[in-house]
């Protein structure tokens, strides 16, 4: 009796030994194939810089433009609420209208 259950365990155990060396090999390969893949796929992160996206000459157009426009509203009109109420608006409303016209994504 102890000699067939001897033979079942050793049957259980190295049914379990070719199961575990099954997945192990599995996550190699699959290990190998992200490791692949991410070589492959290029990166796109954050550069650290604020404004990255931007080409100076981009970023300087942007500023000149917003400063000419709270320039023109407070030369243009006279009271004062009216004068900070558009210049918060072109403060809302810059960087959407900047994501309009230089939008990048493809």
């Amino acid at each position: 009796m102890s000699r067939e259950r001897a033979l079942r365990r050793a049957a259980r155990e190295a049914q379990a030994q070719r199961r575990r060396e099954r997945h192990e090999r599995a996550q190699r390969r699959a290990a190998r194939r992200r490791a692949l893949v991410r070589k492959m796929v290029p990166r796109r992160g954050r550069t650290g810089r604020l404004y990255a996206r931007r080409r100076f000459a981009e970023r300087m157009a942007i500023a000149l433009v917003a400063a000419l426009a709270v320039g023109f509203v407070w030369w243009q009109f006279e009271d004062l609420a009216t004068r900070l109420a558009l210049t918060v608006v072109i403060a809302v409303a810059a960087p959407a209208a900047v994501v309009l016209t230089f939008d990048r994504r493809t």
